[in-house]
Parts: C-alpha cells; structure tokens; sequence
C-alpha cells in the first residue's frame, strides 16, 4: 500500500516579541535604578544623554503599541502586523543584528571586488586602550600607522609596485572584548595586493605574494615600534614608558594576527567573514538567568584570565551594556585605499563587485528576488513615453519596501511577506501610527494595547546606605543598655 507524502512545509517568518526576552525584563526592570545610582555617583551630574536614549529606544522597539505596518494576503486577505524597529546602534539585539547583515551583504556586494581578501588584526596593550576609547583623533592615528604599515609591506611584496600604488581596505573598529569588557582591537580587512592608474587612467591590480613569517615578523616590529613613537611625541606615554614597553617580550602587548585569507570566489565566505567582523558586543542566547539576581554570559572565546563565564547582577549588566553603547556620530568601519569615498580609483575598483557570480548564494538571491517581484506592466520610460512623476515615486518606494523584506530573509532565512496560511504573497498596504486606530486595531486582535511599563526606581536595601542611622526610627530595635557588660572571657 503506498502512502503519500506529506507536503513540505515552507519556513514562514513570525513576528518577534522583545518583550518575552531577559534581556528586555531587566532593563525595564533595573534601567530607572541605575539611571539613580548613576546620578548619585556622579554627584548630580547625569550620565551621557545618549545612553540613556539607547536603552529607552530599545524598550519601544519591536512593541505593537507604538505603532505599526499592515500587510494584507492578496490572496486569503490576511492581515499581518510589523512593529517599528528602534534602529539602535548598542543594546537592541535585533537591530544590532540588522546592522550586521545589511553591512556585510553592502560590503560583500558592492565594493570588495572578487580578489583574495586578508584579515589583519591588531590588539593594543591595556595602557593604550583608554586613550583609544576616549580620544577619536588617536583611535584614528593608530589606526592610520596600522594600515599605513601593512600598505608599505604589500609594496614592497609587489615587484611591479609603482610609486602610486595604493591598497584597498576596510576596517572595523571594535570597542568589546569577548565578556563585554572594553577592548579596542582593530579588524582590517586588506584586498591581497595594490592598485595603480596605468598612463590611461585604467585601475590595475598586483597581487602580492602570500606573506611568509619572517614577512609578518618584520610588520609586527613596526606597528609596535611606530604607535608608541606616535604616542610619545602626543605627551599620552612617556619615553621612559615607551622605551620599557618596546623592549618587551612577545610583542610588548601588542597581538598581531594575519592568517585569515578569503579567495576571490568565495563571496559567502567572504560575506560570514565580514559578519564577524561587524558583529555586535554580545549575542541574546549567550545570556542564561540563574535567578532574579544573577545572570551569566557565556563566551565562545576566553576572556581575561581565560575565564569563558561571567556572573552579573542586574545592574552591572546595565552597566556593562552602557559602557560598550557607542557615542554618536563616530564610525564603526571605515575605508581606506582605492575604497576610500574620494580616491580617484574607486568606481573602477568597486565596480569588480558588481561581477555576475554562478555560486549557489548568488543564485538563490536572484531567485528570491524573482520570487517577490511585483507583476507590473513595462514601464512607460520602455515604452518611449515619459514617466509620470508619482509613477517614479511609487517606483522608489516599491524598490525600497523589497530591499527590506530581502534583508530581513537574509537575516531569519525564510521571507517576511509569505503568508502564514495560504502561501501567498503579502503587500504592505498601510503604516499605523495614530493612537486611536493602533488600540482599535490591537483590541480587536487581542493584543495588548499599551507598552510594557518601565519600573520606578528601588531605594537600595538600609543596609546599604552609607551614612543612615540605625535604630533610631525602628520601633523593634533592641535599646542600648545603661550598664557596660563584662567580657572579659572566664575558664
């Protein structure tokens, strides 16, 4: 007797819901207790305003009651609901990975071309890592001197290296270690050779030799040698200081690290490198709640003094995120070379990306892309007629709504605009934003229809208030006696 197989199921895309997290319960919790406490520790003055936005942001972001977008089944007219994303730059999981996946799939798509790529890493000693964190304009020197150095070793690795020959990279500025503590290392990511402008003006590539380890010896003795000279002359170390520390053994506190090479062809190797380099201060399931008071954070990678655990109250982990938010308007990768914004030859460089791939990824993008296509009729512009100007509009904002639903299928792996019932295809058809129609909307669904209340702040515990008198105001409290006992000890 032949049974018939049952159909595949195709993986559909579920609504998160923050709110259900550990991470999302202790900051609405413990967040107004530790703005408190930051404010009596810094004798009235409140902490940087930015902060205080991150954490706030967050605890609105993915929240239906805020507001929301509706998308509609054409074919079965279900409604869907998408609540707002905060865009948060530290502390919102969800965003932070959305940041990451649109930053490597950018990078991996249009502008590395399809040349070896070479990851190189620099860790700075623990002197050197507040004067990094506090001041861009050294973070920015040392990292100049950094890639300046590396430049010069692929010159010298390239017979047919000209004068102007440049190299093209993009770096990643970290401000984490592998337990949330703060850590400035630098992840560079070098195309394996240079570039240089023929008499036409046409870009050529070099590629370099593959670096040997006396090659990688001699690099690491000048990224320790020439920060510290820089540092010197900038009053952060004192000679005396940088003289010791240049003498050290094992690199004087400076770890170096080359060994990471990608292949031209390898776009989604490429892609998950550029990931991790993106990737935000700490992972949501790397969190485990023992009890209402103690959480630990688990590393993949040992931390200081190798420990690969760390326990934390509710208010250091509060803590420990403030301290890794970055502050506004400094970047969190950069470019350098040809892939700089105004280098002379970054069209012609960047436009190797754009490189028509037969890899099984790029496949399957383009099948996605061909999948949620909208079936419309050929534009007026093909027709030899001119365009309308709401036409072009409608155009730009459909193109705009299908960049989002394929990042968030990069991201989660199935696609958002599927419809959980029938299959079909799902279109946006409205953005809730006005309080009235988000309650109707939410009451009718079941939802709930107001966000999560923020807890108030908790005085801390008698015993922990510096200076309070004890006894005085407690009616249970035992009182001092009149006579002074004897205690003196008797065999």
């Amino acid at each position: 007797m032949a049974t018939a197989c049952a159909p595949a199921r195709t993986a559909v895309y579920r609504r998160r819901r923050p709110e259900r997290t550990m991470l999302y319960r202790t900051v609405q919790t413990h967040l107004a207790t530790w703005l408190e406490l930051t404010f009596d520790r810094r004798q009235g003055a409140a902490g940087p305003a930015y902060v205080e936005r991150e954490f706030r942001r967050y605890l609105e972001c993915g929240i239906l009651a805020n507001g929301f977008a509706r998308a509609r089944c054409s074919d079965c007219d279900h409604d869907f609901l998408i609540a707002w994303s905060c865009k948060g730059h530290g502390v919102c999981p969800a965003c932070n990975t959305r940041r990451m996946i649109e930053t490597a799939a950018h990078l991996a798509d249009h502008v590395f071309p399809r040349l070896p790529v070479r990851q190189w890493v620099l860790s700075v000693p623990k002197r050197l890592r507040d004067p990094l964190e506090h001041d861009p304009a050294i973070e920015t020197l040392a990292l100049r001197i950094f890639l300046s150095v590396v430049e010069q070793a692929l010159c010298r690795a390239c017979r047919a290296a000209g004068s102007d020959s440049r190299i093209g990279a993009v770096a990643f500025l970290h401000r984490f270690g592998a337990l949330l503590h703060p850590h400035e290392p630098f992840h560079c990511l070098v195309i394996e050779g240079i570039f240089e402008a023929d008499a036409s003006g046409v870009a050529t590539f070099h590629e370099s030799r593959v670096p040997d380890q006396k090659w990688l010896d001699e690099v690491h003795a000048k990224v320790r040698r020439r920060p510290l000279c820089a540092l010197t002359r900038r009053g952060v170390l004192e000679p005396e200081d940088a003289e010791t520390r240049a003498s050290w053994a094992h690199g004087g506190g400076f770890s170096f690290d080359a060994s990471v090479r990608i292949e031209g062809a390898d776009r989604p190797g490429l892609e998950r490198l550029l990931r991790y380099c993106a990737r935000p201060a700490f992972a949501l399931e790397r969190w485990r709640e023992i009890d209402a008071e103690h959480l630990i954070y688990e590393s993949v990678k040992p931390g200081p003094g190798g420990r690969i655990s760390l326990m934390l109250t509710p208010l250091e982990r509060i803590e420990r995120l403030a301290a890794l938010i970055p502050p506004p308007r400094r970047h969190r990768h950069r470019y350098y070379g040809v892939l700089a914004p105004n280098a002379p030859l970054r069209a012609q460089v960047i436009a190797l990306a754009g490189v028509q791939d037969s890899t099984p990824a790029a496949a399957a993008t383009e099948s996605i892309a061909a999948t949620i296509a909208p079936s419309t009729t050929p534009s007026r512009a093909f027709e030899g007629t001119e365009e309308a100007p709401g036409e072009a509009e409608a155009i730009h904002r459909r193109a705009v709504r299908y960049a989002w639903a394929l990042l968030l299928a990069r991201i989660d792996e199935v696609f958002p605009l599927v419809c959980l019932r029938c299959g079909g295809e799902r279109r946006i058809i409205a953005f809730i934003i006005e309080a009235s129609a988000v309650r109707n909307i939410l009451t009718h669904l079941g939802e709930p229809t107001s966000p999560p209340r923020l807890m108030r702040a908790r005085a801390p515990p008698l015993r922990e208030m510096q200076g309070a008198t004890t006894g005085e105001d407690d009616p249970q409290a035992q009182s001092t006696p009149e006579y002074e006992p004897d205690q003196r000890i008797a065999w």
